[in-house]
């Protein structure tokens, strides 16, 4: 399960170093014909409506996992590593970060499958961890749960063939934990974005890379590019699934400054291309403008409606259309051309 080419859709039997093994072996038999059947089926995308953060999130989550294709005795005894959203956490905008109940519920499930579960963050906008973990709640509900938190921004880190190569890095430097993982899940919380239009899953995994090589708020990456660095991100990570916290959201001035919008809402998928794209219709966006997702159609996971096939609620019974900026760069990712704007 995951968003990376090499590995779609196989299942979770090997372990990480037996996968890279016989991704080498086989690699010559990619072709034309493997890439047609990739893309030739739908791809599961599951909606939970009604949800809240003291609700049976463990029970929703699971469900979520299994309708979208999980098999629970394939993540025994792997390394599964979380990856909530805590950009710029503070008490008083909880609705920017990925709340604690949501992290802790998913670690539960993965642990009854009998997965070492970490949960492991680089925030992007503060260089004391600790702090983020305190101003989130995160830390707190991470010690009761007894569950390790593995600070990504100073971690010992290895260098990686960028497997994108749509921005000019030649390489990235991945956190141990990162590297070690056999599944990564992101976790971010579902909100709108000054610059993109919107961050979700793939724009999350931005907060996998440390701090100590890329700056604060990760310049080297925006210098080479939003849309481009997010897919290379994407395309060289391990295996990836994607557990959305869209419970309560942020609309307008994302992803820090915008405001409070409840929609109740988990998302969960086994291709973030397919869970980023039903989102953004979630929240009144066309996936195709987002110029992130368009770079990466028919190589990570589809973008068109008719090649996700939704679980649980239809997008269209969800979507309740977000604010987003008036800016030109913004208004053209909506189909109306007036309405949902803030200045």
């Amino acid at each position: 399960m995951n968003a990376n080419p090499q590995h779609d859709k196989q299942p979770l039997l090997p372990n990480r170093r037996q996968a890279i093994g016989i991704a080498g072996a086989t690699a010559g038999l990619a072709g034309a014909a493997a890439l047609a059947s990739r893309f030739g089926r739908r791809h599961p995308v599951f909606i939970a409506a009604n949800q809240r953060y003291d609700g049976p999130l463990t029970t929703v989550i699971e469900e979520g996992l299994l309708a979208c294709g999980a098999i629970p005795t394939q993540f025994r005894d792997r390394r599964v590593l979380l990856k909530p959203n805590l950009v710029e956490p503070t008490r008083a905008i909880p609705h920017m970060t990925t709340h604690p109940a949501v992290i802790v519920a998913a670690a539960e499930v993965f642990r009854r499958w009998g997965a070492t579960v970490t949960v492991g963050e680089a925030p992007g906008h503060v260089r004391d961890t600790r702090m983020a973990l305190h101003e989130s709640g995160v830390g707190e509900a991470l010690l009761d749960a007894q569950l390790q938190f593995a600070d990504l921004n100073y971690q010992q880190v290895a260098w990686q063939s960028n497997r994108g190569r749509y921005s000019k890095l030649k390489g990235l430097y991945l956190p141990q934990s990162v590297v070690e993982a056999d599944v990564v899940v992101s976790m971010p919380k579902l909100k709108t974005h000054h610059w993109v239009g919107l961050t979700c899953a793939m724009k999350n995994f931005y907060g996998v890379l440390p701090g100590i090589k890329y700056g604060w708020p990760k310049n080297v990456l925006h210098h080479n590019g939003i849309p481009e660095t997010v897919a290379d991100v994407n395309c060289s990570l391990p295996r990836t699934l994607a557990i959305v916290d869209g419970i309560d959201c942020m609309e307008g001035d994302g992803p820090i400054l915008g405001s409070r919008k409840h929609m109740g809402l988990l998302l969960v998928g086994d291709n973030l291309p397919a869970v980023d794209a039903t989102a953004a219709r979630i929240i009144g966006l066309t996936p195709e403008r987002i110029t992130y997702l368009a770079l990466i159609a028919n190589r990570l996971g589809p973008l068109a409606d008719a090649r996700i096939e939704q679980r649980g609620e239809r997008w269209q019974d969800v979507a309740d259309p977000f604010e987003i900026l008036d800016q030109p760069h913004l208004r053209v990712l909506r189909d109306e051309p007036t309405g949902h704007f803030v200045s």
